[in-house]
């Protein structure tokens, strides 16, 4: 039976004339990245990290010299992710991308491992952490292009634009902080044009980004999951296709095959 989703599905994205991915946590922890609502997410084991995440985009507002300070006294939740390596999950769309057959990968996760696979066209819907974004201006910096420690030594925080000059944030998407605008116009307009979405190991109940699955759908589009678990999609009939089981192992699966029939037609 699975065997005939991942044709089902295959032929679909062969014969896709604008597909595009949208990924979530599940793509990641499978490279060791934990996600924040599972069993064992980080939400999960310590409620209190999720309170203080709930209040960080409302003290930068009001105090970026202190959200920078908590921020650099804390480890990252999400660990090292610089070691973080992608897993057959994120080499298969980086694939797909090549053979032509998707256009963007749409994703949740901060952690760069899309680009990393060699993905092109990537959204970070919710942001890259390793970098830094100006919310007045949108301009966006690597990390590395400041000292930070350096400028907290000299008790000069915060990072300040090089623009426009107002104080810099992290590049990642905090509670209650709004989708920057170029993301959120650069990801409607993707789902406005698709006709196949492709969506993996997303729990799809994030809002906004939980939406955009849903609006593809109503747009006409053609909704693959691939899962370990049923979703929303899943249950509301979104989904005409479901693939239950890990992106590492069904999403190679499937680009195999799709390589297979487009090598069938002579593409």
């Amino acid at each position: 039976m699975q065997e005939d989703l991942i044709e089902e599905a295959a032929r679909l994205l062969a014969a896709a004339r604008y597909a595009v991915a949208l990924t979530g946590a599940g793509v990641s922890t499978e490279s060791g990245v934990p996600d924040f609502r599972g069993p064992s997410g980080i939400w999960t084991r310590d409620p209190e990290a999720e309170r203080r995440a709930y209040r960080t985009y409302q003290l930068f507002l009001t105090d970026p010299k202190r959200y920078w300070e908590e921020r650099l006294s804390r480890p990252s939740l999400l660990g090292d992710l610089s070691k973080a390596q992608p897993n057959p999950g994120h080499y298969a769309l980086a694939k797909l991308e090549r053979l032509g057959v998707l256009k963007c990968v749409l994703t949740q996760n901060v952690d760069g491992l899309h680009l990393k696979a060699g993905s092109v066209n990537v959204i970070e819907y919710h942001g890259n952490a390793f970098k830094l974004r100006c919310p007045t201006c949108g301009a966006r910096y690597w990390v590395e292009e400041y000292d930070i420690e350096g400028l907290r030594a000299r008790g000069e925080l915060p990072p300040r634009c090089r623009r426009c000059g107002s104080a810099l944030k992290a590049d990642v998407v905090h509670f209650n902080e709004p989708i920057p605008e170029d993301v959120r116009l650069r990801s409607l307009q993707e789902v406005f044009r698709c006709d196949v979405a492709l969506v993996c190991g997303t729990s799809a109940v994030v809002y906004p980004f939980a939406e955009l699955p849903r609006i593809a759908w109503r747009r006409g589009a053609t909704v693959i999951e691939v899962n370990l678990e049923p979703t929303p999609l899943t249950m509301e009939g979104v989904s005409t296709i479901f693939i239950q089981g890990r992106t590492g192992e069904m999403l190679p699966k499937i680009a195999e095959r799709v390589e297979e029939l487009l090598k069938r037609r002579g593409v």
